[in-house]
């Protein structure tokens, strides 16, 4: 499912997140976060940024006496695992009725198959295998013993038994996700799942893993480009997918969990109905502005360390932001990370040029995007930049994806441009 209103799908079009090759600056805050190996630690391996019921359509009517199975890739594994869910956009407490985690079956290409031997029942409050979440709240289950590899596909199934009501989701998930009638959580297969969604996980906030090996997590507080728009559909292809599995492949280094909590069309600056090109947006699904998802997106993970913070492209397109303006809550975001204890890493705005929604890209803007990503090169504010704009620019017209890496609409990038972004991150500065 898609957004379905032009304004909607604009916004989609317009979400971009984190950048190439580095300019490294070691700011006073800075962390080290190398693995520490002496003791188990619990460590954020997958998250998702989460936002708004729609005003109409299933997620504001919600879920009732229904299944659904979520598919997610954790980045790092663990001896144990626990999942978090959240209510936190709801009008009421709901009730998980049963709920189930197992690995994917990857022999068959049906995303929503389990390997059967694997699945365990979730438990809540020390054993109950029912919960119920609280209105505005979150739900942590018991930790489970599963011994789960570094990227690998896990499948988490949750039976809603009453009326859930409006939905807090992650709205652009690039990933299938199932939906079926009745209690569905022990079921082998996807086959009593009657409804497929390519757009969203609804209540699922998070996935941790209990590891000797911790190395923290590097939280991507980002937009649609973190969130991987024009990827290939359940590819994992997202440019904080790729980086995991840089580190994870850096065997000289414990890896870090990396918790993606973009959101398409999110801003520095305006909250989900805050205006687009002059009008009101009625987006839910873009978010409330960076500043304010801190709290719920950041320190709420398990055992963050670092955040690339790549925001500021839908500022400029969206509502021709000033360079002032997105350099001041640049150093806002900065300064309350560091206050924080948190490593903060910032990333140039990547090229638009050609971007055709009416209004999306003009010279003046250009300036703007590029007045920011100046400052960003030669500040001592960060502890690090990544220049994810040099790494994907056409170098005969700055102002333009590389053809090879524009996923087609002139702002999003295809597979191999995303690979260009997590290439092009020195790993020591995210470490």
């Amino acid at each position: 499912m898609r957004i379905p209103s032009t304004v909607r799908s604009a916004a989609l079009a317009a979400a971009v997140s984190l950048a190439g090759s580095a300019l490294v600056f070691t700011g006073s805050s800075a962390q080290t976060s190398g693995g520490h190996g002496d003791r188990p630690e619990w460590v954020g391996s997958w998250s998702a940024g989460i936002v708004k019921p729609e005003t109409a359509g299933f997620t504001n009517t919600g879920l009732n006496n229904q299944s659904a199975r979520y598919v997610v890739r954790p980045s790092v594994g663990g001896d144990k695992v626990r999942i978090r869910f959240t209510n936190i956009y709801g009008d009421r407490p709901i009730t998980i009725g049963a709920a189930t985690v197992a690995f994917g079956d990857t022999s068959t290409p049906v995303q929503s198959d389990i390997v059967v031997a694997s699945k365990r029942t979730l438990t809540f409050n020390g054993g109950s295998p029912t919960a119920v979440m609280n209105k505005g709240a979150e739900l942590l289950s018991d930790p489970v013993k599963l011994a789960v590899p570094d990227l690998s596909t896990l499948v988490i199934s949750v039976f809603y038994p009453t009326a859930t009501g409006p939905t807090s989701w992650h709205a652009s998930s690039d990933q299938e996700n199932f939906f079926g009638p009745g209690d569905l959580t022990n079921a082998p297969d996807g086959t009593p799942f009657d409804r497929t969604r390519a757009c969203c996980w609804t209540f699922l906030s998070g996935v941790d893993v209990l590891t000797e090996k911790s190395a923290g997590s590097i939280v991507v507080l980002g937009d649609s480009i973190a969130d991987g728009l024009l990827s290939t559909l359940n590819g994992n292809n997202r440019w904080p997918d790729q980086l995991a599995e840089r580190l994870v492949a850096d065997r000289n280094h414990n890896a870090p969990g990396v918790l993606n909590v973009g959101e398409a069309g999110n801003r520095l600056l305006q909250d989900s109905d805050g205006l687009i090109l002059g009008g009101p947006s009625g987006t839910e699904q873009l978010g409330p502005n960076a500043l304010a998802r801190l709290n719920e997106d950041v320190y709420a993970q398990t055992n963050e360390r670092t955040v690339i913070t790549h925001l500021g492209v839908n500022d400029i397109w969206m509502n021709g932001a000033s360079s002032d303006q997105i350099i001041g809550a640049l150093k806002q975001i900065n300064s309350q990370l560091h206050e924080n204890g948190i490593t903060s890493i910032g990333a140039t705005i990547t090229p638009y040029g050609g971007f055709t929604t009416p209004g999306g890209w003009t010279p003046e803007k250009e300036a703007t995007r590029v007045a920011v990503n100046k400052w960003l090169r030669n500040q001592h504010v960060f502890d690090g930049v990544i220049d994810f704009d040099k790494a994907v620019r056409d170098p005969s017209a700055p102002e333009k994806l590389l053809a090879a890496y524009d996923g087609g609409d002139h702002i999003h990038l295809n597979d191999t441009g995303y690979q260009a972004m997590a290439d092009s991150i020195p790993l020591q500065l995210v470490r």
